[in-house]
């Protein structure tokens, strides 16, 4: 384990977060990998935005900010996973980490996340702070799950019952139209008026829930080796669409639950 990485540890659970980028390096249940390993999985922070902003344009206030196009045409992810993390806190089982929001965000911020873990379950929150003047943010969650946990394991089975789908465009981007959720594969994003609740469960070996207060998750189930399940507090697009204002007497404040068993 390197100097960056922070293991917490919780029965035969090990949650291990590289402190330098503020990413879910890995996570084992019984020695087993959940999460797929390498530089641009694990599961990493979305702030002050998740997915993808429209050509990269933030209209805020009167003002237009242009952002980094980090996914051509449009910026993606927020700004927080490219930049380092400072730990504030640390025991065998929690951690909390804090980064300054930064150029090229236009409005100054601090980020806090947290993990705690437990036998059975993994806590994650986050929180979005205004050090000065209001702006809109958002924050989410964005784990690569492993398809199969083992060579001749069964793929993973995504259950959740959402109560729309936000159709979306040749550009990926919710067009503005609420459908009925269809089929899978999905590249797509939800509503989930009462919370986010997805179960994944791997025939035979685990069973893992993902559960947030949050009201929207992007499922994304296209890649032969990896899931993702991905909690947000606003839809792509939704600083400019459906913009949630961070004060600095009002924080945005998130959770996000991993809850597991095993199965015979």
């Amino acid at each position: 384990m390197s100097n960056e990485e922070r293991r917490l540890s919780a029965g035969d659970a090990e949650l291990t977060v590289n402190a330098a980028t503020g990413r879910v390096a890995r996570f084992r249940i019984g020695g087993t990998e959940i999460l797929r390993t390498g530089p641009r999985f694990g599961s990493f922070p979305m702030a002050p935005w998740c997915g993808r902003m429209r050509d990269g344009v933030l209209n805020w206030n009167g003002r237009t900010h242009q952002l980094p196009r980090t996914a051509e045409p449009h910026a993606i992810h927020g700004t927080v996973r490219d930049r380092p993390w400072e730990v504030t806190r640390q025991s065998g089982t929690e951690l909390e980490l804090a980064q300054q929001l930064v150029e090229p965000w236009p409005f100054p911020g601090r980020v806090t996340q947290t993990f705690a873990l437990a036998a059975d379950t993994a806590t994650f929150r986050m929180t979005v702070e205004a050090t000065a003047e209001p702006f809109p943010a958002q924050v989410g969650w964005h784990p690569w799950f492993e398809r199969r946990l083992s060579p001749e394991g069964k793929p993973v089975e995504i259950a959740f019952t959402p109560a729309w789908q936000e159709e979306r465009g040749e550009d990926y981007l919710p067009d503005g139209n609420r459908i009925a959720p269809l089929p899978g594969p999905w590249d797509d994003v939800f509503g989930m008026p009462d919370g986010v609740d997805v179960t994944l469960t791997w025939p035979g070996a685990l069973e893992l829930s993902v559960t947030s207060p949050l009201r929207w998750v992007v499922v994304y189930d296209q890649p032969a080796e990896t899931v993702c399940v991905e909690p947000e507090s606003g839809p792509p697009n939704g600083l400019n669409t459906q913009p949630r204002t961070v004060r600095p007497e009002e924080p945005l404040i998130a959770e996000m639950r991993w809850r597991w068993r095993t199965l015979d």
